[in-house]
This record gives structure tokens, C-alpha cells and sequence, in this order.
């Protein structure tokens, strides 16, 4: 043979060597990917195909696939849409969201856990079925939840997250504004097509699922952040006197970007009970003891809470909540009343109150209860899962004692700034929040964060408004708006 035929034939081989390792490469180590791959139109088309799994609240399906008469042989429906479409997302031919992408492979029946019935399907000449996921919301908290942001004035953005201290189980998730997903999962592709478009030119964002994918400000509620790191740090315990005052000038500044006032509510001279404080809400008391404490101590203890992690596996994306490294005197002063960059989802505060009802214990949040096959029978359940020990359990129940005050009252008769949030017959530990969004044009943000019933935790709550029409700016506070819908929450899982 002579060079050039066999260079030829060299060249030859390497390009079938690399033909074979390509196709070895791509439908083998990428195959899955390209599967999962939400663009793959065959993958979708396969899927429609088939009658995918329901995704339950207790018994009853919130999204199903029921027959079709076209191409696509079924259609997936979406029960009570509004109230449960960030939870669910929506199954499209151009996408999907929510719990319909997390748990894709369950509801379309490819997941392994389906095997044997894959395997009884196909010998029996069955079409396949996916999965059940069945979720961990209480359908009457989440109603309360969905009505009591419905029920406020105008147009609302807004969310509401409620937490089973002990396990983590997210009870209730709503967000306004909202969508249909019926929409989204039409077999009418053009309608569909114009239908996403607008709800993605829509300013207030409907598509967002504020409850884990806005943080803002959290203003007073990250107090308890506050009197958190105080008490761990054994200068203080619930029944001590802490600084308090009128005003409060910070560190380092000397104008009145840094003066600390507490808005006329009612904060002492000198020194007050730390009841007191936190019942009052006292800016100058906290921006005091964030000074003292410091910023490392304070991002320390936010992150304890689940402050700059990723914790919610099955459902996403999730906005990290942040606290800033390295802040300065004047910066922790601001920090600790939840100003200057802290920043927080109404997940994450529900989490606080959460952590601190289930003695000092941070539980791992997750909305996915268990998976099921098509007849129902549980293939796995969640197990819950400790995310970190954020205060001690002397820690937690002095700042129980503190957020019934901020309810009830304090014992020398100074009313809480939480009050509407009280349950006859039920203690309630609350903390209200207003924070300033730092903008001249846009209102402030109204938080407000509970559990219930106050020594046997059974729910812990947070509420978020971000923006609501017709209420004065002044009258936007986290007790007069959020409390009630706590309330409403609350008295949903505790009945």
C-alpha cells in the first residue's frame, strides 16, 4: 500500500473513530439531558401523547389530564387555577414551570420509581400513565391564604407562606397576582403563544411566584433575627432591660440619613424592658443592640436561620435571601431593623418564626409530600429533614415570650403593634414589619410573621404586601394588613 492510500485510510478511520465517539457522546452521557430538555419538541409531543400523573392537595386532583379529541389525546386541566398556579406551574408545548417540571419525570411516568408499572403497561399493551405527586398544602389554609389576599383593596402584589414548624412542610403558598394555566396548557398553540406573551409584558409580574422569588426588605421582622443574636449572646435574656430613646444617631454619620426615630410609638428615654421593645417595634432599641452586636454577628445568626442558602429542592427557582458581609457600625444599625441590604423572601421569614416555634430547630422546607403510582400507592414519602439548629431552646422560648407580648401586650400594659393577629382563646406570637423600599415613588412594604398556638406550634406564618392600591401610604403597616390573614391562616390548621 502505497503512503497516500494509507494516509487516506488513517484519516478514514479517525473520522469513523470520532463518528462513533460522538454518537456514543450524545446518546448516551447526553441523552438524559436532551430528554429533560424543556425545548426538545419531541420529547413534549411524546408526552402528550400520554395521560400524565395528577398533582393532589389530600384526595382531590389540582391538575389532571383528561381525554382529548385531537392530536395530542390529552390535555392537562388545572382545578381552582388561580389559587394553586404557582404551585402546579403550568404544562405547555413551549414549557413548563412549577411542580410540572420538578417533578416531570413522575407525572409523565419515566421516573424509575415507575418501573414496574412501565413494565406491566408495556406486557399488558397498556398506554402508560405517570405518577401522583401529592403535595403537602392544607387545602383550607391555602384557601385562607389565596382570600385573604384577594380580599384586600385594588390591585395587589403580595404573598402568603405558611410552614409546619416541626417538618418543614410548607401548608400554604399564595401569590398575587396570578394566571391560568388552563391557558398555558391549551392545545390552541397560536392562543397560547398569545396568551404568554402577555403575561410577559405584564408590569406587575404575574408569573412570579413571589413567596420564593422576591426579596425585599423585610423591615421589623428581621428584628427577631436581631433579638436572636442578642439573647445567644448571653448579655440578654427576654426579661432584661435593653437600650431604648426617642431617636438614635448611628455611628459614624452625623445627618439625618443616619438618625433612627421610632415614628412616635411609645420607646422610653433611656432604658425599657426588651418586651417592651419588641412589642413597640423600637427602631432606636435595635439599631442600639445591631451596633453592639455587630455585623458578622448578625449574618452569622440570619444565616443560622437559612439566610444566603438554597434550601427548597422541589420547587424552583429560589431567590437567595441575603444579609451583607462586612457591614460597618452604621450599616449593622440599619441591618438589625432590616433596612440598608438585607433582603428576604416571605419563605424565608416564615422560616424565622418557624425555627423559632420548634425550639431554636430550622426545619428544611419542601412542598412535595410524597410520590405516588397511578393507583395511588406511595413509592416514597418525604422524610423531614433538619436544615440547622439556628438558636438554643432557652433562646427560642425567650423570644416566644417576647412575640406574645407583641400580641397580647406586654405585663407593664403596653400594647403590640400585632394585635390583630390574637385568636380568642389561642396564644399567638407575632411581629409586625414595615419597611421602606427606599424609593420616594413607591410605597413601603408591609410584612407580618406568626405561629400559632404559641407553647405547641402547629403553623408559623409570614405575610408579604408589596404593593396594594387604595390604602394612604401611612396606613400601610405589617399589623393592620397582614395580621388578619395570619390570623385567618392560622385558625385554618390550628381550627
Amino acid at each position: 500500500m502505497n503512503k497516500p492510500i494509507r494516509t487516506i485510510s488513517t484519516f478514514c478511520l479517525l473520522l469513523f473513530v470520532a463518528l462513533m465517539v460522538n454518537a456514543t457522546w450524545l446518546q448516551y452521557w447526553k441523552s438524559d439531558s436532551y430528554d429533560k430538555d424543556p425545548r426538545n419538541r419531541r420529547v413534549i409531543e411524546a408526552a402528550y401523547s400520554r395521560e400524565r400523573g395528577a398533582i393532589l392537595v389530600g384526595r382531590e386532583p389540582i391538575a389532571e389530564s383528561v381525554e382529548s379529541d385531537d392530536d395530542y389525546d390529552f390535555l392537562r386541566t388545572y382545578d381552582e387555577p388561580f389559587k394553586y398556579a404557582h404551585e402546579t406551574g403550568y404544562f405547555s408545548f413551549y414549557d413548563q414551570t412549577g411542580i410540572e417540571r420538578s417533578q416531570n419525570d413522575v407525572l409523565s411516568g419515566d421516573d424509575d420509581l415507575l418501573f414496574v408499572n412501565k413494565l406491566v403497561d408495556l406486557l399488558s399493551n397498556k398506554s402508560g400513565k405517570g405518577g401522583n405527586v401529592l403535595l403537602t398544602l392544607d387545602r383550607e389554609a391555602q384557601d385562607a391564604a389565596y382570600a385573604g389576599l384577594d380580599d384586600l383593596p385594588g390591585d395587589v402584589e403580595a404573598s402568603v407562606v405558611a410552614i409546619q414548624p416541626s417538618t418543614g412542610k410548607i401548608l400554604a403558598m399564595a401569590s398575587l397576582p396570578s394566571f391560568d394555566p388552563n391557558k398555558l396548557a391549551s392545545h390552541d398553540f397560536s392562543a397560547v403563544r398569545t396568551d404568554y406573551d402577555r403575561l410577559q409584558a405584564d408590569e406587575t409580574e404575574p408569573l412570579l411566584n413571589r413567596a420564593i422569588q422576591t426579596t425585599l426588605p423585610p423591615g421589623s421582622t428581621f428584628k427577631l433575627v436581631t433579638a436572636a443574636a442578642a439573647l445567644e449572646s448571653g448579655k440578654y435574656d427576654a426579661d432584661s432591660d435593653v437600650p431604648g430613646g426617642a431617636t438614635y444617631q448611628l455611628p459614624q454619620t452625623s445627618d439625618d440619613s443616619g438618625l433612627i426615630d421610632n415614628e412616635g410609638r411609645s420607646c422610653g428615654s433611656d432604658k425599657i424592658p426588651f418586651e417592651q421593645a419588641l412589642a413597640q417595634s423600637c427602631n432606636t432599641t435595635f439599631a442600639q443592640l445591631g451596633v453592639e452586636l455587630g455585623g458578622d454577628a448578625l449574618r452569622e445568626q440570619a444565616d443560622a436561620f437559612g439566610f444566603d442558602q438554597h434550601y427548597l429542592d422541589d420547587l424552583s427557582p429560589q431567590a437567595i435571601s441575603h444579609f451583607p458581609e462586612n457591614a460597618t457600625e452604621p450599616e449593622a444599625g440599619q441591618s438589625a431593623i432590616g433596612q440598608f441590604d438585607v433582603r428576604a423572601t416571605p419563605l424565608q421569614m416564615a422560616m424565622v418564626a418557624a425555627g423559632i416555634a420548634n425550639q431554636g430547630v430550622v426545619m428544611k422546607p419542601y412542598i412535595v409530600d410524597s410520590i405516588q403510582s397511578p393507583e395511588l400507592e406511595t413509592l416514597k414519602q418525604t422524610d423531614p429533614e433538619e436544615l440547622d439548629r439556628a438558636v438554643s431552646a432557652e433562646t427560642a422560648d425567650g423570644l416566644t415570650q417576647l412575640m406574645v407580648a407583641t400580641v397580647e401586650g406586654t405585663s407593664n400594659g403596653v400594647p403590640g403593634t400585632a394585635g390583630p393577629a390574637a385568636i380568642p382563646g389561642v396564644t399567638v406570637a407575632g411581629k409586625t414589619g414595615t419597611a421602606q423600599s427606599g424609593q420616594d415613588d413607591v410605597p413601603p412594604y408591609a410584612w407580618f410573621v406568626s405561629f400559632a398556638p404559641a407553647q405547641d406550634p402547629e403553623v408559623a406564618v409570614a405575610v408579604m404586601i408589596q404593593k396594594i392600591d387604595g390604602v394612604e401610604r401611612g396606613e400601610i403597616a405589617g399589623g393592620l394588613l397582614g395580621g388578619p390573614i395570619a390570623k385567618a391562616v392560622m385558625e385554618a390548621v390550628i381550627k
